[in-house]
């Protein structure tokens, strides 16, 4: 496959197209074949293979697509006419995966229809324009479209659909799309829902008129010749107050507002604002209440807070409030804490750590010399050890010791005791860390991809 691939020139473009079977990753040869790229391009700028299926199968040989009508016979270039074949001496079709442009079988006969081989076909070499190959593992989505099942025109039971094409890289930069894939898409919206309006409306025409019931007219007539009967006044004019039986002109009375006022005022709106209007006077009531009982409640709470604080203050000696008693309140707080003090004092004089604060500097200075005298003795001791005689006197001590099961811990011998370590180097450690060798995978992967290269080559020594 790299051997294939080393003899086809470098694509210059790529797309997406999105199947309802998977995307396939197609490189564009551009510079080999500018027609049919740029065709296929505009197209599917113009979102012209949205929706089109994969309308042919032939197993181990293509599957083509392309069609709008999805019949194999349809399909129109950018160009307005078919355009011309462009063969190129290094494409050829020696493999799978490879995209070209399907025609008449007649010679350039080109519009929309491409199709992708899965197998090699030499006999497609020189009779179609090569403009492509499938790039990357997306090749089994296009291997599971071309095993699907297909009836006796090589059409698949279950057609695969195109959902769109994704542009990644463009050669042709001077590409104006006619109309874009959105705007296709808002005009095929805009068509059906036309459609849809139409087939009401004729449905609506074709409805026929019940004509089973009886009737006199149409609908609207009777509508329109409908007589207005306006109410006759069944009051007893000649009853009312202030008229007589024989007078024609009525008398203006309040007896006609009266009823309605009535009426009014026994409604149930108007008794439920008159609930409203007493509930809130009595819920004002009760709020006023409550506040005026609160505030007592506080001063009475006030007032007794007051009245323990001055018993408070003539338990403890601050004596009351009046004017008359302040020296001799000063007085006895003077005294009271000056007795707290004392008995303060005298908790601290021997316990805890206020005892430990009340040390002088003198008897601190006392205590730091013994310790230096006790550690001055200690290292003396240390320095006149002998560690033979040490452990000889251990031994004695131990030989003689003085009651049976009782030890003594009077060994200094390991004040001078040197600890030390035997470090062997052996014959296998030495040969381990001359072997050591370091592996480098990427050297690895070189020597690898060097010996593919030439076996390439070798094969290709002996195919010539």
């Amino acid at each position: 496959m790299s051997n294939l691939y080393a003899t086809e020139p470098t694509p210059n473009g790529k797309v997406i197209v999105d199947t309802t079977a998977g995307e396939i990753e197609i490189e564009l040869w551009g510079k080999e074949a500018p027609k049919a790229v740029r065709n296929f391009l505009q197209l599917a700028m113009e979102g012209y293979y949205d929706g089109v299926i994969f309308h042919r199968i032939v197993k181990d040989f293509i599957i083509q697509t392309g069609d709008p009508t999805g019949t194999g016979m349809g399909g129109e270039s950018i160009y307005g006419e078919p355009f011309s074949d462009e063969i190129h001496s290094r494409l050829r079709f020696n493999r799978r995966g490879l995209l070209g442009m399907a025609n008449n079988s007649k010679r350039n006969t080109n519009n929309s229809q491409w199709f992708i081989t899965l197998d090699r076909a030499d006999e497609l070499t020189g009779r179609h324009t090569l403009f492509g190959r499938i790039q990357g593992p997306t090749y089994y989505n296009v291997l599971n479209i071309g095993n699907l099942e297909v009836d006796a025109e090589e059409k698949p039971l279950v057609p695969p659909k195109i959902r769109g094409i994704r542009i990644i890289e463009n050669p042709f930069d001077d590409i104006v799309p006619r109309i874009t894939a959105a705007e296709k898409r808002a005009q095929i919206q805009a068509r059906i829902e036309l459609k849809k309006e139409n087939e009401i409306r004729e449905k609506r025409a074709r409805a026929k008129k019940n004509t089973g019931l009886l009737s006199f007219g149409d609908a609207e007539e009777e509508q329109e010749a409908a007589v207005v009967i306006k109410k006759k006044d069944m009051s007893r004019s000649d009853l009312v107050a202030g008229q007589s039986r024989d007078s024609s002109e009525p008398v203006a009375s309040k007896s006609a507002d009266e009823p309605r006022k009535a009426k009014r005022e026994d409604s149930p709106k108007a008794r439920t604002e008159e609930r409203k209007t007493v509930d809130l006077k009595s819920i004002r009531s009760e709020h006023e209440r409550q506040k005026l009982g609160d505030k007592n409640a506080r001063s009475s709470k006030i007032d007794r807070l007051q009245d323990d604080l001055r018993y408070l203050k003539k338990r403890q000696g601050e004596g009351s409030d009046s004017e008359s008693d302040d020296s001799t309140s000063h007085k006895k707080r003077r005294k009271g804490a000056d007795y707290l003090e004392e008995e303060m004092a005298k908790y601290t004089a021997g316990r805890g750590r206020a005892a430990k604060r009340s040390y002088n500097r003198k008897s601190r200075r006392d205590d730091d010399d013994d310790l230096m005298k006790d550690l001055s003795m200690f290292s003396k001791k240390v320095l006149a050890v002998d560690p033979d005689a040490a452990y000889d006197s251990d031994d004695e001590k131990g030989a003689e010791g003085g009651e049976e099961g009782v030890e003594v811990d009077d060994d200094v011998g390991w004040l001078r005791h040197a600890l030390k370590f035997q470090h062997e180097v052996s014959d296998e450690t030495r040969r381990a860390e001359d072997e050591y060798t370091v592996i480098d995978p990427r050297a690895k992967a070189r020597e690898l991809a060097a010996d593919e290269e030439r076996k390439a080559k070798e094969r290709i020594k002996s195919r010539k």
